[in-house]
């Protein structure tokens, strides 16, 4: 049985482990949480399952289905209020449309943001 914190092997030995360094971080996040008691393994496994399995999120990728996971157990935990995730998650999303392919996704690209393209 492989460790929670063992090295992901990837498909592929030169392959990345990590399709993007947004995956990297939310794995680290779930990590954390869990190591600072947050939400034990048996917990998250079952909140990522749940997501995975949930008729309305075909076509997501194996990482949209962790951050949703992360989000709820976020929210149940009540660390972090639901309405300010959502209002974040459509920042970060208009910020990811407004940046120019190559360049770094910043939320003060987010048309919508105080001082950004549209403030």
């Amino acid at each position: 049985m492989t460790r929670p914190d063992a090295p992901l092997q990837s498909a592929q030995a030169d392959a990345p482990a990590f399709g993007a360094p947004w995956e990297a971080e939310a794995f680290a996040l779930a990590v954390l949480l869990n190591e600072r008691g947050v939400f034990a393994w048996a917990e998250w496994t079952r909140a990522l399952a749940d997501e995975i399995h949930r008729p309305t999120t075909e076509g997501r990728s194996y990482f949209q289905h962790w951050v949703a996971a992360l989000e709820r157990l976020v929210a149940e935990k009540k660390l972090a209020d639901p309405v300010e995730l959502a209002a974040r998650r459509d920042a970060w999303d208009r910020a990811t449309r407004a940046t120019p392919h190559g360049q770094p996704i910043l939320l003060q690209n987010d048309p919508l943001a105080p001082g950004g393209a549209a403030g």
